[in-house]
């Protein structure tokens, strides 16, 4: 059985949008992803703190 696509507990802290999401091995991830376009940063982390740290931290290079 193919796993589910899908996000939930979906927040946004300035252009970065956090998701919350199993991976393929059943485990739960945290990706962050930048909203601006040209952009292109994302990431995964195990935990939702790390996610937010990130998210807090991120500066984008295109303006």
């Amino acid at each position: 059985m193919p796993a589910r696509d899908y996000f939930h507990s979906v927040m946004r802290i300035g252009p970065v949008q956090i998701g919350t999401h199993r991976d393929r091995n059943g485990r739960t991830q945290h990706a962050a992803v930048c909203t601006n376009d040209r952009c292109g940063w994302s990431a995964d982390y195990s935990s939702q703190s790390a996610a937010q740290l990130a998210a807090r931290t991120h500066r984008c290079t295109v303006r």
